[in-house]
């Protein structure tokens, strides 16, 4: 993580991790994740959907968790 952030605003940004996470699992998978950048990107394109997941999985299980969320939330998520 590049930046130190208050306790209050990893908090904010664990509600959006949450509100994204729709089964509650903890991770965000493929699915959910395309439902997130409809929301904050209506035109991202397909190919930069899963190129994006792929990045941002850190881990390469196939899911993100909230630290992966995290550090991409606080670095570059206006990219999409």
């Amino acid at each position: 993580m590049s930046t130190q952030l208050s306790d209050a605003k990893i908090e904010e940004i664990r509600k959006d991790f949450s509100f994204f996470d729709r089964d509650g699992n903890g991770q965000i998978d493929i699915t959910e994740f395309i439902e997130l950048l409809t929301i904050i990107s209506p035109k991202t394109k397909a190919s930069h959907v899963e190129e994006g997941f792929k990045l941002i999985d850190g881990n390469d299980d196939g899911y993100i968790d909230f630290e992966e969320f995290l550090e991409w939330w606080q670095e570059c998520w206006w990219e999409y």
